[in-house]
Order: C-alpha cells, then sequence, then structure tokens
C-alpha cells in the first residue's frame, strides 16, 4: 500500500476538481487545503502572478500574502481569514487557468523536489519565512506596471513550493529568488521616479 504524501501537483488538482460551481469562495479554497493551508496558500497567491492574469489580481495576492505571512510569525498552526474576505467568491474558470497553467511547472519542479535540510521548514523558520512573505506581498501591491510583478511571484511560488514539500533546498531558492526580487523591484521603482522627474 502507497502511504507518501500527496505531491504538490496532485493536491492543486484535488482542489479544482473538488470544485464544480461556477463561483468558488476564498473560504472554501483554504478550507480544502487543511493541514497545508500556509505552504498551498503561500503558491496559489504566487502563481497568478508568474502568469498572464487581470488587472487587480496581484493586490488581491498581496493582501492575502501579508495575512498568510503575518499568521506564520504569530505561530498559528491554522489559516485564518476574516469572514468578509473568505465570503469573497471568484470564477471557478480563473482557478482552472491557474491551476492548469501552472501544473506543467510544478511538475517539472517536482523531478528534484524531496523532503530534505527540514530545519528550513521548521516551526522556528516559519518565523522568519512568514516575515519574507508579507514584504513580498507588499511588494506586489506596488503599481509598476508590465512584468513587475513576476519577480515577488516568482519567489512567492519558489517558496510555497518549497513548504508544502518540505523540501530547504528549493526554501533555500526562495529566499535567494526574494533577495533578487528586492534588487529588482528596487531597480524598477527608482526608473518610475526618475521618468516621473523627467515630467514634472
Amino acid at each position: 500500500m502507497d502511504h507518501r504524501s500527496p505531491r504538490t501537483s496532485e493536491l492543486l488538482s484535488a482542489i479544482v476538481t473538488a470544485h464544480s460551481a461556477e463561483r468558488i469562495g476564498v473560504g472554501e479554497v483554504v478550507h480544502a487545503l487543511r493541514n497545508r493551508a500556509f505552504g498551498l496558500s503561500i503558491l496559489l497567491l504566487g502563481l497568478p502572478n508568474a502568469l498572464p492574469m487581470p488587472p487587480g489580481i496581484p493586490v488581491i495576492c498581496g493582501i492575502l500574502l501579508c495575512l498568510v505571512g503575518v499568521q506564520m510569525v504569530m505561530g498559528r498552526d491554522e489559516l485564518w481569514l476574516p469572514r468578509w474576505l473568505a465570503a469573497r467568491t471568484f470564477s471557478r474558470a480563473l482557478l482552472d487557468r491557474i491551476v492548469n497553467g501552472a501544473l506543467p511547472w510544478i511538475r517539472r519542479f517536482e523531478r528534484y523536489s524531496r523532503p530534505r535540510l527540514e530545519q528550513l521548514s521548521s516551526p522556528v523558520a516559519r518565523y522568519v519565512l512568514g516575515g519574507l512573505v508579507v514584504v513580498l506581498g507588499l511588494l506586489l501591491l506596488l503599481p509598476i506596471p508590465i512584468f513587475g510583478n513576476l519577480p515577488p511571484g516568482i519567489a512567492v511560488c519558489i517558496l510555497g513550493l518549497g513548504l508544502v514539500e518540505r523540501d530547504g533546498a528549493f526554501i533555500c531558492a526562495g529566499i535567494v529568488a526574494t533577495l533578487i526580487s528586492f534588487g529588482v523591484m528596487g531597480f524598477l521603482s527608482w526608473m518610475l521616479y526618475q521618468g516621473a522627474l523627467a515630467f514634472i
């Protein structure tokens, strides 16, 4: 009998197939994530920012990521959402687009991912990672056009995948990607500032 833990791709596919309604509540999805709510929530909130998505999605994802990160810093075991946010709905087509668009890439990552360096996914390490998630969520709120959300979005995805798979190597890669996104977003912000000065 196979007692292995489900892989990230299997969990994401199960979330999609478990919801057949045209509109899905944010609270329903979080409840379906259960004991992997933090890692999978981070991954799900990062995916829209690594794929072409309608305007406004990064802002919603950024706010939710800040909520998730703060609760990680607080050491919560279960993810809590305010009632107004849990009741917010989105289309099943959007969930299909996000998950199905990301699954090929996630499966490629899974070929190399396995539980290792598990101290980096320990409860103590999650305090620090929660702080990084909050900062990444704030970066997604910045109004930087074109590909401005891509660097933090990718960093969020790598961190989320590392947490779900309990893979310290991927978590390290996510930390590196976070530092890179800080630099890229700082540079883009400076460029926008200089452009604004040129029109004054």
